[in-house]
């Protein structure tokens, strides 16, 4: 039987696919990227045996946004989130009925599994059966649900409209961030446990709220990497006719920064330091359980990032270490340090070890990407801003149309498109946290921003009244695919 498994196995055609995707970690964070202060050999590892791109982006410098499009190949902004990020308690953001990069790869036979934080909405219902995100009260956007604290949320009603309503055959994850209610695990749609007693302790700039019996925000990544470990172990010996798709979301390196006993004080860069490294441990236990089961071979296995890292610790220290490297800014900004990040991928059937990529990509292209390699073409009204790049991973020719620009967008809103050497920002300041946020032009201020990226990496010289010719062409583009509804030919 054994025997009968691990040929089905290398018959398989189509690969397994592994993301893993780090909240807050920087461009900077990784020892292949320049990092002194932190030692990641594992991330290191993949991108020796694999690829490292040093043009990878998210489209948005915050969670939420971010994660949309990975999920949805589409810019957030075109959905009901036009800034900021979910509360823990927001509604769901994807519709029920889109396309979603875990329902097109079930559709080819994909075993899909979603572990860690979802960050996307879920329907949470209050006490009087009455639906949280209907609470009268105001947010940023309708449903992001920020002013609820979960005392009075009813956990023992089912959840919808999460991952294993859009595609995913399993999820065991948290609501949102690691400071945010509640503080409890999510197994497919119930709670493990019910969040009874109020949290306690309070870690640095964690919200109020409840918590499970037993919950412990240091273990809370340990439990991630079990459940990831048992997603692949249960697949390969109970599915071994086809392949699967693993989405991991750890709550490290985002505050609070709470590492396990075995990873506090193993890097020279705080606990933020720490809380990288356990990112790499988590990479480097499930690559050991690839290996094991003997299919790392015939996997696609990205690590990466949902935006830019947080500049300093909690208490306002860098450690000597840049989060982000030399880029400008960080998360929530709009300059590069808000949405630039470390990628790195490894397919040993079909990458050539240790080259480096400056290929402008998204994370928003994974759906494209994946549909090329299953040997789908999107329907109309899908992933309507996400591009193929699996010529890029593989050296082949393209197969479709070529990401051309990209549109990146800040906490506030604030809006970017990058072409080619040009990027242009629709504003002044960063749109973020990083100062000055906003400010408005005096009559002879530039209107916005507007750098040239090979001469300027750390977009400090601002040359929108020297090139207003470039400056206009990229407004008008960036105002048409915004009225277009879509960036992919054929979306």
């Amino acid at each position: 039987m054994k025997d009968m498994k691990r040929m089905t196995r290398e018959k398989q055609q189509n690969p397994n696919i592994v993301i893993i995707l780090a909240d807050d970690m920087g461009y900077g964070d990784l020892g292949c990227y320049g990092a002194t202060r932190i030692c990641t050999p594992h991330m290191d590892e993949v991108a020796q045996k694999g690829v490292k791109f040093i043009d990878a982006h998210s489209s948005s410098a915050v969670c939420t946004p971010s994660r949309y499009s990975i999920v949805a190949g589409r810019y957030c902004w075109r959905s009901s989130l036009s800034r900021g990020v979910l509360g823990g308690f927001g509604g769901p953001l994807i519709e029920q009925d889109r396309y979603t990069i875990a329902s097109m790869l079930k559709r080819h036979g994909y075993h899909t599994g979603a572990i860690g934080k979802w960050h996307l909405g879920l329907n949470w219902t209050d006490r009087d059966g009455k639906p949280v995100t209907e609470y009268g009260q105001d947010g940023w956007n309708k449903g992001d649900a920020w002013w609820v604290d979960g005392f009075s949320v009813d956990y023992t009603k089912p959840l919808r409209g999460g991952p294993t309503d859009l595609g995913f055959d399993y999820w065991f994850g948290i609501a949102g961030s690691l400071d945010m209610p509640p503080y409890c695990f999510i197994e497919n749609d119930r709670t493990v446990g019910v969040p009874e007693k109020e949290k306690s302790p309070y870690e640095e700039q964690q919200r109020k709220g409840l918590m499970a019996e037993g919950w412990r925000d240091d273990q809370v990544d340990v439990e991630f990497t079990n459940k990831a470990i048992e997603f692949i172990r249960d697949h390969v010996t109970s599915r071994p006719a086809g392949p699967f798709f693993l989405y991991i979301n750890p709550a490290a390196p985002h505050r609070p920064c709470v590492p396990p006993p075995f990873i506090q004080a193993k890097s020279q860069a705080g606990l933020r330091g720490d809380a990288v490294m356990l990112v790499d441990w988590m990479v480097g236990e499930v690559m050991n359980t690839l290996q094991r089961f003997k299919i790392q071979k015939n996997t696609l296995f990205i690590v990466t990032s949902d935006n830019g890292a947080q500049l300093t610790n909690f208490n306002g220290k860098d450690c000597g270490h840049k989060s982000n490297g030399d880029l400008r800014g960080g998360k929530a900004d709009i300059w590069d340090g808000g949405h630039r990040e470390p990628f790195v991928a490894m397919w040993p059937e079909k990458i050539k070890p240790n080259p480096e990529s400056d290929a402008l990509i998204c994370l928003g292209d994974f759906m494209a990407t994946f549909a090329d390699i299953v040997g789908e073409k999107l329907p109309e009204k899908s992933a309507e801003d996400s591009f193929s790049f699996l010529h890029v991973l593989t050296g082949g020719n393209p197969t479709g149309p070529e990401r051309q620009d990209l549109i990146h967008h800040a906490y506030d809103g604030m809006f970017s498109l990058r072409k080619g050497d040009w990027k242009f920002i629709d504003g002044n300041g960063s749109g973020g946290f990083s100062e000055p946020r906003r400010w408005i032009p005096g009559p002879d201020d530039p209107k916005g921003q507007l750098y040239n990226l090979r001469n300027d990496f750390r977009e400090n010289l601002n040359l929108w009244k020297d090139r207003q010719d470039i400056a206009k062409e990229f407004k008008e583009l960036l105002e048409k695919y915004k009225e277009d509804g879509k960036t992919r030919i054929g979306a």
